[in-house]
């Protein structure tokens, strides 16, 4: 125990060093159990990002040595040069962008808009519309897939942006009801009062929504932005659906390429080279996301503090 500690405990009354010292033998247990569990469950989350940056990073020489497992022993980039010509990375990038970023803008505005609303005003309906938008999180999407693919070839909405730029428009956008729950919540924790005053003085329903209810709904901005691009940009189903071979993202490319490759491999076992290229693609198409959060990740935490949703 460090000297400094030892003398704090000599200075202290009689009775409580010893007190002090039985309740940090007691906890000790606990404190095992729980960085034991800590650690086991970083562990299973980080596993495979270790499994993906190594694998990547492998020359020809690893991946046909029994030896190596997980770390390579060599730097070898020429993976990443492979997968970017396969996944056609500066086009894929731009068209993944275009896919992303404007629907996430829009889906976050308008979920901005119907919390604001729902928490602000009582009208005839209210609660059926709120039943409403919690049951679009209930219903799994496969079921409206289909009718949803249909109406829009019907209306000539396939093969552009417009398949998702309407519905995020519409607050219908990718799991947009837990968007508009979050900015819910945070308009529900504005006291009235605020309201109030302002309405005293003269301010009428459009200035309180941009005075009032804007800035204070900051972390919902952030947090439904992030969620937005991040669900977008992942999303490879619905936009192989609605935009066919005319727009082409990034993990609609990987997604290909892992198709052609256990195609072409299902029978083989051990590592190969197309699987190393493949997991220096999987690295190459998040890798944009991992950037992005790194530089707003203190946004993010504050503003999932400040919106409630962390379970307390």
């Amino acid at each position: 125990m460090p000297a400094d500690i030892l003398d704090r405990l000599h200075s202290m009354p009689n009775g409580i060093a010893p007190r002090l010292m039985n309740r940090r033998v007691r906890n000790l247990p606990s404190r095992i159990v729980m960085y034991f569990l800590l650690i086991s469950f970083g562990f299973v989350f980080i596993y495979p990002l270790i499994y993906m940056v190594g694998y990547s990073f492998m020359s020809q020489g690893d991946l046909r040595s029994a030896l190596v497992t997980y770390l390579p022993t060599a730097i070898d980039t020429s993976n990443y040069a492979t997968a970017a010509s396969v996944l056609n990375f500066w086009p894929s990038l731009l068209n993944t962008l275009y896919v992303a970023v404007l629907p996430a803008i829009c889906q976050t505005a308008v979920a901005c808009i119907t919390a604001y609303g729902l928490s602000n005003y009582r009208f005839p309906g209210r609660r059926i519309v709120f039943a409403l938008v919690v049951a679009t999180i209930i219903i799994p999407p496969t079921i409206t897939m289909l009718p949803q693919f249909l109406i829009y070839k019907s209306l000539g909405l396939t093969d552009t942006l417009f398949a998702f730029a309407i519905p995020a428009v519409l607050g219908q956008g990718l799991r947009a009801a837990i968007i508009i729950l979050v900015f819910y919540q945070i308009f529900n924790m504005i006291p009235r009062s605020l309201y109030d005053a302002a309405r005293i003085d003269g301010a009428g329903p459009v200035k309180l929504f941009i005075r009032i209810g804007v800035p204070l709904a900051k972390a919902g901005f952030v947090i439904g932005f992030l969620f937005s691009l991040i669900w977008y940009w992942n999303e490879t189903t619905l936009a192989a659906m609605y935009m066919g071979n005319k727009i082409s993202t990034m993990p609609m490319q990987l997604e290909t390429f892992a198709q052609n490759f256990s195609h072409h491999y299902s029978a083989r076992s051990g590592k190969s080279l197309n699987e190393a290229v493949y997991m220096a693609g999987t690295l190459l198409s998040i890798l944009p996301l991992i950037v992005f959060y790194f530089f707003t990740q203190r946004q993010f935490v504050q503003s999932v503090d400040k919106a409630g949703i962390t379970g307390e």
